[in-house]
């Protein structure tokens, strides 16, 4: 075996991270309320021995406009929390890893909830920490609006070091800007000491508190160049807080479609294409781009020039990159983003793909990769029976679990 081992997570959505995967042939079109399709995904995940599945959340629907929303691969889903305790007693290894804002939620509450899941789950569980950046999320909590992007991240600041305060058991009592908490927690510490924190924010501010408080960062990077340069960023950035390049794992997305040929692939691929809505496509490409009336420019023209968003910075920057370098028109560009919302998209045998993780993984732009099947189960399956097999062969991914915490998993340290 490989003295390093890349890290595997398994994103859960629905029936698949492609935005028409419920259209599908073979697709569950129910599966985001359907509790035996998500125990089937976290055993055949713990079957391949990925480190950890992770559920995203976003408390409100994910567009405006409700036909449009129910177009998409999620429209329906479970709290995420709630499935992951569920999911906690139907399996033994695999971590569970949820989204929850700081937006929305205070610490002590917080804190106790994921305490309690890693109690539950034996020492598995991590919270991805997010500042959300949905108006949609906004409108349902009496908020006037979406916060501007530098006062969320002052809140998440104070809100991640109380609540891994009141992890580790220091003394009670925080009285600060945001928040003030007295009392301890009323739950002791998990075998792994505490959950696991996961970010995903890649902007100044967001790979800022990544480098200050997380343990795992899930990033998106269309390139390797762009991947590398990342990696370099946040890793270069742990020292300031006296942290050490190992103690932070870097997972981007990718998204594969494997098949025995690369041609089989790829028909797979097209196909999927083929079933997205214009206006599908385009209104996904409109919230992660923070522009509502992307319909008034024609579809086969160019992106228009754009605000910088106090959204999702970093996701709207990837975009706007992407369709000048590659010269895309709107139509286009929605497309090409429906498939996998700007992460990296890999279409192959076991071999090529196994290739392409490889070259990241040993090329230092990667330390494992946050897996997005284009549809569930298939794609799932695809990938556990045919490139994990090739990652074991070629001593890049474990054959069996070492431990039986995320921690012990992701090769992090108990925090004192």
């Amino acid at each position: 075996m490989s003295a390093r081992q890349m890290k595997l997570g398994l994103f859960l959505w629905a029936t698949g991270h492609h935005i028409a995967a419920w259209r599908h042939p073979d697709a569950h079109v129910t599966a985001g309320i359907d509790i035996d399709h998500y125990i089937k995904l976290a055993r055949t995940a713990e079957a391949a021995k990925f480190d950890m599945v992770f559920c995203e959340d976003a408390a409100g629907l994910r567009e405006a406009n409700i036909n449009i929303a129910s177009q998409t691969s999620r429209s329906i889903g479970f709290e995420p929390i709630s499935l992951l305790s569920a999911l906690a007693a139907q399996t033994e290894r695999i971590g569970l890893v949820s989204t929850a804002s700081t937006s929305y939620n205070e610490p002590y509450g917080l804190a106790r909830m994921f305490a309690s899941l890693d109690n539950l789950s034996g020492g598995r569980a991590g919270w991805n920490l997010v500042t959300s950046a949905n108006p949609i999320e906004a409108a349902n909590f009496g908020s006037t609006g979406l916060r501007p992007h530098a006062d969320r991240y002052e809140r998440a600041r104070e809100f991640a070091a109380v609540v891994t305060g009141l992890w580790r058991r220091k003394a009670a009592g925080h009285d600060g800007q945001s928040f003030s908490v007295r009392d301890p927690l009323d739950i002791p510490p998990s075998p792994q000491g505490a959950p696991v924190m996961v970010q995903a924010g890649a902007s100044d501010d967001g790979k800022d508190l990544a480098a200050r408080t997380a343990d795992v960062v899930f990033s998106a990077a269309q390139t390797f160049e762009d991947a590398k340069a990342f990696y370099d960023d946040l890793k270069g950035r742990l020292a300031a807080y006296g942290r050490q390049p190992d103690d932070v794992k870097i997972m981007p997305g990718v998204a594969p479609i494997v098949a025995a040929t690369k041609a089989e692939a790829q028909a797979k691929y097209d196909a999927l294409q083929e079933l997205i809505p214009d206006d599908v496509g385009v209104a996904l490409l409109s919230s992660y781009l923070s522009i509502s009336d992307l319909w008034h420019y024609p579809i086969d023209g160019p992106l228009p020039e754009l605000p910088e968003s106090q959204g999702m910075k970093s996701r709207q920057a990837l975009v706007i990159e992407q369709a000048r370098r590659d010269g895309l028109s709107i139509r286009e560009l929605a497309r090409y983003f429906a498939g996998a919302r700007g992460h990296w998209r890999v279409v192959g045998t076991a071999e090529q793909i196994a290739d392409e993780l490889q070259a990241r993984f040993e090329g230092g732009a990667a330390d494992g990769f946050n897996v997005m099947p284009s549809w569930f189960p298939g794609e799932l399956d695809a990938f556990g029976t045919m490139v994990v097999p090739e990652l074991q062969r070629r001593g890049l991914f474990r054959k069996d679990y070492e431990g039986r915490t995320l921690r012990e998993h992701l090769g992090l340290r108990r925090p004192m």
